[in-house]
């Protein structure tokens, strides 16, 4: 009886070392992938979308060996693997159907990696959704959004959206400074105006080419691009390094310009309403 509990003991110690074992090789396989991260994006920067996937999948993996290996020393749960086992084929029918979903999953993260439509730190818009990607897993991209808030989408989802990159293959961002000034204003004035801010704005830089240059292709040119109902509609075209610049960049010249408006007496037209009252006459018999 002693020597059973024992081997009991034995074997329930050598379940729990494999277990904690487990916990602390995926501990460190974890700690060495997100320094591998740092290291790539901060010091190399380079793309960490394929540390970041591979880190999932590698502590994945250990989890399931350690786990098989801890269940395959104790010789009950041996037992009941082996059985369970035995009946695999109705398991398998049943266990195929409930994990499509999270197969599908993995299969698109992994062509997501593969392909790279998009990567960590890119600026996406999902669907109206707008953020930067935060992280890829083996089921669900994270996509922390400019209020802070984390959006989680699956992968087989995520897969089949039409997705607006602003980081894909050139960062360079073109942002729209579309202000409507009224007919009775100087459109040349108010065009110098814009195209003046725009310049001297010191996130604004020159996207054009040499060869662009030599061809005398405009920096920072403004148009009307539009005669609306009670406006003139006039755009500015200011390019940023990338689409966090030019966030900042669009909000600081509409500030800028509309004070020099101001300033220049360009009117910035708004609706005007005009109600009639009238009052109902009643004649006396």
């Amino acid at each position: 009886m002693k020597e059973k509990l024992l081997d009991n003991l034995e074997h329930v110690l050598t379940f729990v070392g494999i277990l904690l074992l487990t916990f602390l090789i995926s501990f460190l396989v974890n700690k060495f992938f997100k320094r591998q991260i740092r290291k790539s994006t901060e010091v190399m920067n380079t793309d960490p979308t394929n540390y970041q996937f591979l880190r999932h999948l590698v502590i994945a993996l250990i989890y399931i060996v350690g786990t098989s290996i801890a269940i395959y020393t104790m010789p009950k749960l041996r037992l009941l693997a082996t059985s369970l086992l035995a009946g695999a084929g109705v398991l398998a029918v049943a266990v195929g159907f409930a994990s499509q979903h999270a197969l599908s999953n993995i299969i698109s993260g992994i062509f997501i990696v593969i392909f790279k439509p998009f990567r960590i730190n890119d600026r996406l818009n999902v669907g109206g959704r707008m953020g930067m990607v935060e992280d890829i897993s083996l089921r669900h991209t994270v996509i922390r959004d400019f209020e802070n808030r984390r959006i989680i989408i699956p992968n087989s989802i995520i897969s089949q959206e039409i997705i607006t990159n602003s980081d894909y293959g050139d960062d360079k961002i073109c942002k729209w400074i579309d202000i409507g000034i009224s007919y009775d204003s100087d459109i040349e004035l108010a065009k110098s105006i814009i195209k003046s801010e725009i310049l001297n704005h010191p996130l604004h830089i020159d996207p054009r080419t040499e060869a662009k240059k030599n061809n005398g292709e405009e920096l920072a040119p403004v148009k009307v691009v539009q005669l609306a109902e009670s406006s003139v509609i006039l755009r500015g075209w200011a390019w940023a390094k990338d689409s966090a610049d030019s966030f900042k960049m669009g909000c600081d010249l509409f500030e800028s310009i509309k004070l020099r408006f101001d300033k220049e007496g360009i009117e910035i037209p708004f609706p005007h309403k005009t109600i009639v009252h009238k009052e109902r006459v009643t004649t006396k018999k």
